[in-house]
């Protein structure tokens, strides 16, 4: 009983330190970012848009099909369940508080939070931070700022993109396979979205793409031995991002609901 005391008390502490360290790697990032203290500001803008780049328009191919399949699917089910207007805002708020937003972050770990992990990890271990920082860059803010910022912009951008085919694309695919009425829309859809919605979206775009980020840098960070250690470092921020997201994206969705 005292050994499994013991074990419970000592992997606790060890959550505790991960979660403190986390903080201290975002709250770093962060500060560097905002206060501009750093060389290299050039290549940090255009390691953003590179982000941005290979996070979002190169998604866009996966993103816009599910969107469409799943709004047409919402609304297609929702049209046999309840009104009109009931339907629009069961779908609406559906789409743009939970759904969206989770998707997005779903495929952003497939796509680029693996990437980013291994990326980092290969860096570190062949001592690639130790080379820039040796030329008086900061390897914070050459690495992780883009990262952060491009990752957590694109994955607002996502979110934008997925209601929008969810929602238009989706009622007109339920249009087109059902006889819902297509004349009173717009006005089904702008009595149904409130600022509340947006804003959850929002705010779960900013925090998927904080804890997705800085789990990956972290995790590619701590592979700093051999190469070896590169893959499971990879799959262990791979199940932590998704682990957290769906709490985050819990934790959010109470809060609103509280809220009203």
């Amino acid at each position: 009983m005292i050994r499994l005391a013991g074990l419970t008390g000592q992997k606790f502490l060890k959550y505790i330190d991960y979660i403190l360290s986390l903080s201290g790697l975002l709250y770093r990032i962060l500060k560097i970012y905002i206060t501009r203290n750093y060389k290299g500001k050039s290549l940090v803008k255009i390691g953003i848009i590179e982000q941005i780049y290979f996070t979002a328009v190169q998604a866009l191919w996966l993103v816009i099909p599910i969107s469409l399949i799943l709004g047409t699917a919402f609304f297609l089910r929702l049209s046999q369940l309840t009104g009109e207007y009931s339907f629009g805002k069961i779908a609406a708020t559906l789409i743009i508080r939970e759904v969206g937003p989770m998707i997005i972050a779903v495929l952003v770990i497939l796509r680029s939070a693996t990437a980013v992990t291994i990326e980092i990890g290969y860096m570190n271990v062949r001592k690639e931070m130790d080379s820039i920082q040796m030329s008086g860059v900061d390897p914070i803010a050459l690495v992780c700022i883009p990262r952060l910022v491009g990752i957590t912009s694109a994955i607002l951008c996502l979110i934008i993109v997925f209601n929008l085919v969810a929602i238009f694309g989706g009622y007109l695919g339920a249009w087109m396979l059902s006889d819902i009425s297509l004349s009173n829309f717009f006005s089904i859809i702008s009595k149904s979205i409130t600022a509340m919605d947006v804003a959850a979206g929002f705010i779960k775009g900013i925090s998927f793409g904080g804890l997705i980020t800085t789990i990956c840098i972290f995790r590619g960070f701590e592979a700093n031995v051999s190469i070896t250690e590169v893959p499971g470092q990879a799959s262990k921020a791979s199940v932590e991002c998704f682990f957290y997201c769906l709490l985050i994206n819990a934790l959010i969705s109470i809060l609103f609901f509280i809220t009203g």
